[in-house]
């Protein structure tokens, strides 16, 4: 089923499908819910709920606060706290308590935004390529620089290098055609973006949000992600709740996208478990 419904004044969509065990995938910028159809068409046995963030998708942007990112002063901002605050509006939407959480990228920021938000609403947290750390002086110059080029005309070039270069290596050989596949799926307009690249460099520092987190965690890192490294995301295993570490050494930044039966069986394996 797919659907829609308000968030804050705002029409947000989603996909709905399956049934059991609620998971909610939230997926990477700058794609949509279509990048986990292959995974979640490989997972059995869970009711799959797939939102389009705000801006992405089919789901529209909205209004939002201008001014809070002091680099780019005049910048709308879409905040982890307004993306966590959808996906809490879609659970009431649904008439869902509590669920499971995977995210990939940005995706991860919003669950963990969720953990501080509502833990109670929170059943278990996967973190697939996704770090829990801020971003570098050097990553904030990258989104100053990144907001520019959008402005300048320069979106084309930016979804160009992003799919180019958050495809791992292994899976450019294995699949000629994945990096076209992504380009396709990348379709923000340039305010989106420019909301999307602000709410990022403001984001909070999670690490010591990992260290509260008493649900169960499952971490993906990909081997050949400069993004999310498995270093960076090894800080997960200090969650109190338990973490499940894996590393696909031949997996880049998209690895459910890449490798979506290696995730989703690791997936399914951790769902398993009786704490999950």
């Amino acid at each position: 089923m797919t659907g829609s419904y308000l968030s804050n004044g705002t029409r947000l969509t989603f996909r709905d499908t399956g049934a059991g065990l609620p998971v909610v995938f939230l997926h990477p910028t700058p794609l949509d819910q279509d990048y986990w159809r292959q995974l979640v068409d490989d997972l059995a046995g869970v009711r799959a709920i797939v939102p389009d963030f705000r801006g992405h998708g089919g789901s529209e942007l909205g209004t939002l606060p201008v001014g809070g990112f002091a680099l780019v002063p005049d910048a709308p901002v879409l905040t982890m706290d307004r993306l966590a605050a959808d996906v809490r509006a879609l659970l009431d939407h649904l008439g869902i308590g509590e669920a499971l959480f995977a995210g990939c990228s940005i995706g991860g920021h919003v669950a963990l935004e969720l953990w501080r938000q509502a833990p109670e609403r929170v059943q278990g947290l996967a973190f697939i390529c996704a770090k829990p750390q801020p971003d570098t002086e050097v990553g904030l110059a990258k989104r100053v620089e990144t907001i520019a080029l959008a402005r300048s005309g320069g979106i084309d070039a930016i979804f160009n290098s992003m799919a180019g270069s958050l495809v791992g290596a292994t899976a450019k050989k294995r699949h000629p055609k994945i990096v076209n596949e992504i380009r396709a799926r990348m379709k923000l307009s340039v305010d989106a973006l420019v909301a999307v690249q602000a709410g990022l460099a403001t984001r909070p520092d999670s690490v010591a949000t990992v260290a509260t987190i008493s649900a169960p965690v499952l971490a993906i890192a990909g081997g050949e992600d400069a993004s999310a490294t498995a270093a960076e995301m090894e800080a997960f295993q200090s969650a109190p709740g338990g973490c499940e570490f894996h590393l696909l050494p031949d997996a880049g930044h998209f690895a459910a996208y890449e490798q979506p039966q290696k995730v989703a069986a690791l997936l399914a394996e951790w769902l398993r478990q009786p704490d999950a």
